[in-house]
């Protein structure tokens, strides 16, 4: 199970794409599409359900045109 700290990481992560793509007018279907990742992946990783790979957060990153750094 991850530690408090890790869990902290997990959901402003989550937080943060939410933020952004909510920005940019995106739902999550069509970030997935975009970030080509299954469509249900947006949600779990905003809803903290998931750890996510760094190569899942480069896509999601260049879908919705940011530096992977301000996904964190």
């Amino acid at each position: 199970m991850f530690n408090k700290e890790e869990i902290s990481v997990i959901k402003n992560t989550g937080d943060r794409i939410r933020e952004l793509r909510e920005k940019k007018g995106l739902s999550q279907d069509r970030l997935a599409i975009e970030a080509d990742i299954p469509k249900n992946q947006i949600g779990r990783i905003e809803r903290y359900e998931i750890n996510t790979t760094i190569l899942t957060l480069h896509k999601i990153a260049k879908a919705l045109d940011v530096d992977i750094c301000k996904l964190f």
